[in-house]
């Protein structure tokens, strides 16, 4: 660990960079008006000063008195030159630069740790993996720490320039994370209590934000992916397992019981198989990949893959075809559950299984009409396949939320 750091003030307090850089402008956290200017033009700049005035009920004089320090400092910036769609006049949209910022996102599984290093807008700039040893803290800790400064070296390389390095790294795993980084537990390192981000920003010289891998996407979604600007949505991840994130009112529900995946135990079958925890047909004994693969696998007594049964489906083999079709309706039970009882206007269905979906497109529309009433209004699914870099790159996004918000999570 490099012993020139410069400092970053984030979150109300100084934390080091550990770049080796000279001081830098960081995003100081905003309140108020400030705050919301940098942030509309963030997520949606580059934005005529106009659009910005109408969009957060400013004077023209007001917008430009509250924009011109974050202008000095280097947040925002003017770029070219246009015409005023109200005014007409000409006028210099106001936006971010994004490469000035970077950020470290990495998603831990029981074997691997997925490392992507993005811009302030989450375009991820560089991927790299590293297989974790085993899976104890130190071990793990040892693995992050090396895959962050490899992209550290990664943008050392493409952008020479010290004061475009990287701000703050988040973290996503599937288990119960406390607001503090804190891994109160995690099933698939089997951890408790492990004080990871205390840990990693002890061994970085960076913040570090520590969140559960669904919350992580959710904020994503959020705020750079097919939800952004919808404030009430639902996401569902497949996978290894099958996980929850809920948004309302421009908020994601972040309660204790996030991480411990308990849409994973909605019942969907009474005659279904057992999960592990001993529930009949739940969610997480009939939509998981390894769910699909061991009953396709009875059919066709042989073993597949869950890709093959996919495969095979699509080519209308009529056991893997019964087998796919069987589990994406059960998916659409599970997703009207969810509209009838949270009534998003968006369901986003993601994770690295979610071809189930695709494939059983026809089951799964058939699943979710049966269980809604036909004077419910259209339900808005969007499927997402995701692989772990997008994983990662949720982990990114929730460290710049970090940087940009001033809070952990």
């Amino acid at each position: 660990m490099r012993a020139d750091r410069d400092e970053a003030a984030v979150g109300g307090r100084v934390l080091t960079a550990g770049d080796g850089a000279r001081p830098r402008t960081s995003w100081t956290p905003l309140t108020g008006p400030a705050h919301e200017i940098a942030l509309e033009v963030l997520l949606d700049g580059p934005l005529p000063r106009s659009e910005l005035a109408r969009r957060l009920d400013l004077s023209p004089g007001s917008l430009t008195r509250l924009s011109k320090p974050l202008i000095d400092s280097g947040l925002l910036r003017e770029i070219g030159s246009a015409q005023d769609p109200v005014s007409g006049r000409p006028t210099r949209p106001l936006d971010v630069d994004e490469d000035a910022h970077h950020f470290v996102g990495v998603k831990l599984t029981g074997d691997t740790a997925h490392g992507v290093l993005t811009t302030l807008r989450a375009h991820v700039v560089a991927h790299r993996d590293t297989v974790l040893p085993e899976a104890s803290p130190a071990a793990v800790v040892d693995a992050v720490v090396h895959l962050v400064q490899s992209l550290r070296d990664d943008l050392r390389e493409a952008v020479p320039d010290p004061d475009r390095g990287v701000r703050a790294v988040g973290v996503s795993l599937g288990g119960k994370v406390d607001a503090d980084g804190t891994v109160a537990s995690a099933r698939y390192l089997g951890w408790q209590d492990v004080p990871l981000g205390r840990l990693l920003e002890d061994a970085l010289g960076l913040p570090v934000v520590v969140d559960n891998d669904v919350l992580s996407l959710t904020r994503a979604e959020q705020w750079f992916g097919t939800a952004a600007r919808c404030d009430h949505f639902a996401v569902v991840v497949v996978g290894t397992g099958v996980g929850y994130g809920l948004v309302v009112h421009d908020e994601v529900v972040d309660r204790p019981d996030a991480g411990v995946g308990l849409l994973g135990h909605f019942p969907l079958d009474p005659n279904g198989p057992l999960c592990p925890e001993g529930h009949a047909g739940c969610a997480d004994a009939v939509l998981p990949r390894a769910a699909v693969e061991a009953r396709a696998s009875v059919a066709l007594r042989r073993p597949v893959s869950f890709e093959e049964v996919l495969e095979l489906a699509g080519a209308g083999q009529p056991l893997a075809r019964r087998v796919v079709d069987d589990s994406a309706r059960a998916l659409g039970t599970l997703v009207a559950a969810i509209a009838n009882t949270t009534m998003p206007k968006k369901v986003v269905l993601s994770g690295e299984g979610v071809r189930l979906a695709e494939v059983g497109r026809d089951a799964l529309w058939d699943g979710i009409t049966r269980h809604r009433s036909v004077h419910a209004s259209p339900l808005d699914v969007d499927v997402q396949v995701t692989g772990f870099a997008e994983w990662a790159r949720g982990a990114a996004i929730t460290a710049v939320r970090t940087f940009v918000l001033g809070q952990r999570r």
